[in-house]
């Protein structure tokens, strides 16, 4: 999939805003040793994320049902264990088939 095209790059990122539309932020795909990554910014916060998450999140959401709880919470406060926020904390996650 050309994760590029669909979300943005450096030059052109994608534009979202947080849930309550107080907030904007963006997403882009870069490269980092090689290897695609999601980059993340949050005003001056840049996140940087395998891009094969995308893929795992996919087949997460079609083995629940095409729902799952997102559950944003502060990074001190445990996550609900079926949320994607818990998956995404997660040390050790086995999805790829």
């Amino acid at each position: 999939m050309n994760y590029k095209e669909l979300i943005g790059t450096k030059e052109q990122p994608m534009l979202l805003k947080t849930p309550p539309l107080s907030s904007q932020y963006t997403m882009h795909v870069d490269e980092k040793d090689g290897k695609e990554i999601l980059v993340c910014t949050v005003k001056s916060t840049v996140l940087h994320y395998d891009i094969r998450c995308l893929d795992d999140l996919h087949k997460m959401l079609l083995k629940q049902g095409d729902w799952i709880e997102l559950a944003s919470k502060d990074e001190k406060v445990e996550t609900k264990p079926d949320a994607i926020e818990h998956w995404g904390r997660a040390l050790k996650i086995q999805i790829r088939d």
